[in-house]
């Protein structure tokens, strides 16, 4: 009869004290920069509603507005050069 049962592959008492064994910290890698230069990254941003229905009635590109109004504020100057959304652009001069 025990020749049908299965012998356990590994020992019970060392598979315990390796899941109770406090585990190495991870380490962090930092995070990575964009592949393209000056591309907008997505973030979360608690705003009053009421600003952002403001910003919204004004129409498309309401967050672009948001953006150079928060470049403005802040004194941040345009990197020069064309962002990717300008790639595109119908007035290729």
């Amino acid at each position: 009869m025990s020749s049908d049962r299965t012998r356990r592959p590994s020992d019970p008492w060392k598979q315990a004290e390796a899941a109770f064994k406090p585990k190495a910290a991870k380490a962090v890698a930092p995070p990575k920069k964009p592949a393209i230069p000056n591309a907008k990254e997505v973030v979360s941003l608690r705003l009053d509603r009421d600003l952002i229905e403001h910003y919204q009635a004004e129409g498309l590109g309401w967050q672009d507005r948001i953006n150079a109004i928060l470049r403005e504020a802040s004194g941040i100057d345009q990197a020069e050069g064309l962002r990717p959304d300008e790639l595109n652009a119908e007035d290729d001069s």
